[in-house]
Parts: structure tokens; C-alpha cells; sequence
């Protein structure tokens, strides 16, 4: 029997919404084990004063096996 949890993780870029979910899953990798899978639960940009896109945000879902 398997036990998973599920947490919800945030990344930035300023290149593309694929970069910032690249970025926020290397991230958890360094202190998360297992992670099983990622799934997209919004994308949004921040602008600057002018109108011009100053960055990507991806919001994850994802899970790990959870360890007792």
C-alpha cells in the first residue's frame, strides 16, 4: 500500500510559463523524494508599470510517496 501527498508549488520566470514549471519542479526535487506527478492548476504574468510582461508564474499540484 501507498500513501501520497499533495502540495501545491509556484514558479517564476521570466522567459515562459514551460520555464517557470521547469524552475518550481527542480526546486522541489532538491527536498522532495519521489515526486510522482505534476499537474498545471493555473498560469498568470505580473506587468510592469507600462503594460510589458515582467514574469511567468506556473502554479503546480504535485505529489510525493509519503514517507512515515
Amino acid at each position: 500500500m501507498s500513501v501520497y501527498r499533495v502540495t501545491d508549488i509556484i514558479g517564476t520566470s521570466t522567459k515562459s510559463w514551460e520555464d517557470a514549471a521547469r524552475a518550481a519542479l527542480a526546486a522541489a526535487a532538491t527536498s522532495l523524494r519521489d515526486l510522482r506527478v505534476a499537474e498545471v492548476v493555473a498560469q498568470d504574468i505580473t506587468l510592469s508599470d507600462k503594460g510589458e510582461i515582467e514574469s511567468y508564474r506556473t502554479k503546480l499540484r504535485v505529489s510525493f510517496k509519503y514517507e512515515q
